[in-house]
């Protein structure tokens, strides 16, 4: 495949531009700090399944099994301030919240989990909670506390930070991180991207420049915002050589993941996954997965660290 299509498709994909790395090629410390954090722990990976069983239960309404996921004592604050204590006290206020709202469905993000000691983690993460029939999901923060209890890991703590209706601006706040101006360089190959919000806040707007070996530059926008139809946030991307793509996007620990389809400049149909993951303020990891570009499979791509511009603070 020629070195100007692999670009061309990146740069629609993502807009990064950036080259296939080297297989061998020799990571960056920021690319071995982020692998280290995602080490595997039997205790972690324990938390994580009793908090997939905690929206498993939330969306079946079943104020039991929620509860059940508390130590017999565990406490829990919501967002209004109010604080039950014991499993009954939070059984009850759930069998209420799910009476009076049917139909409730919850996604949970998990930002941070770290062990505080063998016996004791905590977590930090945010709540998406929609109220159908309307569907219009609310976002709020939340910090847990984990303890091993006879083996098994319950929560001891769970309190909600104060949460109303999101608004489409809410709905992208997530990525207000990415507002400023962004460098990468990848054997050879330069890409600068600034973000910045248009349209009242509603959309992230990323424009992007990538320069080649030999001189020739592609360039691109792309906006990022909430789709309400879909109740998703939602990525349009359209690059200087005619091509477009349109990626939804789903939260993950520490950043995003975008499952992203379009057509290339050449006609060819294009599809990838990306995956962003959030080192810092000025850094985060890229990389594009499970590629295609028309019928052919191409080549996972290395992770790639992009740095916010120095000059642009």
């Amino acid at each position: 495949m020629k070195q100007s299509t692999v670009v061309a498709l990146l740069t629609l994909v993502w807009g990064a531009g950036l080259g296939l790395a080297q297989e061998n090629e020799a990571k960056s410390p920021a690319q071995e700090k982020a692998a280290e954090r995602r080490e595997p722990s039997p205790d972690l990976d324990a938390i994580r399944a009793g908090s997939e069983a905690f929206v498993v239960a939330f969306n079946k309404a079943d104020a039991k099994a929620v509860a059940a996921l508390w130590t017999e004592d565990g406490q829990y604050s919501d967002d209004l301030g109010r604080v039950f204590a014991g499993r009954k006290a939070i059984e009850t206020v759930y069998a209420e919240f799910f009476a009076k709202n049917p139909g409730a469905q919850m996604q949970i993000v998990v930002d941070s989990l770290r062990l505080l000691s063998p016996d004791a983690a905590i977590e930090d993460g945010r709540t998406m909670v929609a109220l159908k029939p309307d569907g219009s999901p609310g976002i709020s923060g939340y910090t847990a506390v984990h303890v091993k209890v006879d083996g098994k890991w319950l929560m001891a703590m769970v309190r909600d930070a104060p949460g109303n209706a999101s608004s489409p601006s809410q709905h992208a706040a997530d990525l207000e991180w990415l507002v400023g101006t962004w460098v990468a360089e990848e054997h050879g190959v330069k890409t600068e991207s600034v973000c910045s919000w248009v349209a009242g806040k509603s959309f992230l707007e990323r424009k992007h420049t990538t320069t080649r070996p030999d001189g020739t530059t592609a360039s691109g926008v792309q906006l990022i915002g909430f789709n309400p139809q879909g109740g998703h946030v939602q990525s349009w991307s359209f690059t200087s050589d005619g091509g477009h793509a349109i990626g939804v996007w789903v939260p993950i620990e520490g950043g995003w993941q975008a499952k992203v389809y379009g057509i290339a400049g050449d006609g060819s149909s294009t599809a990838t996954v990306n995956v962003l993951r959030r080192l810092d303020d000025n850094a985060y990891v890229w990389q594009s997965v499970q590629r295609f570009l028309g019928e052919s499979a191409l080549p996972d791509t290395d992770e790639i660290v992009i740095k916010r511009s120095p000059a642009a603070k």
